[in-house]
């Protein structure tokens, strides 16, 4: 699945534009990058995802989301 088609979505469900699907997105992110607990294992995995900024945008965590699941979805073959 594409990225605007789960944007879509996810719109779709919860009955809002997908404007407001990505604002939301980026205001979950942006939080937890920035309260990122000191156990080491939330920054760890927070460092896989490729980012331009401090936390990554809706656009840059579906690439990576969509890119790991397809590598599972290899693996399990």
């Amino acid at each position: 699945m594409n990225k605007k088609k789960i944007y879509r979505k996810v719109a779709k469900e919860y009955g809002v534009s997908v404007q407001e699907v990505k604002k939301e997105m980026q205001a979950a992110l942006d939080y937890s990058y920035r309260n990122t607990p000191d156990d080491g294992v939330t920054g760890a995995w927070q460092n896989k995802v490729p980012r331009k900024g401090e936390a990554p945008t809706p656009d840059e965590l579906l690439r990576y989301a969509c890119g790991e699941l397809a590598v599972s979805d290899k693996k399990t073959r």
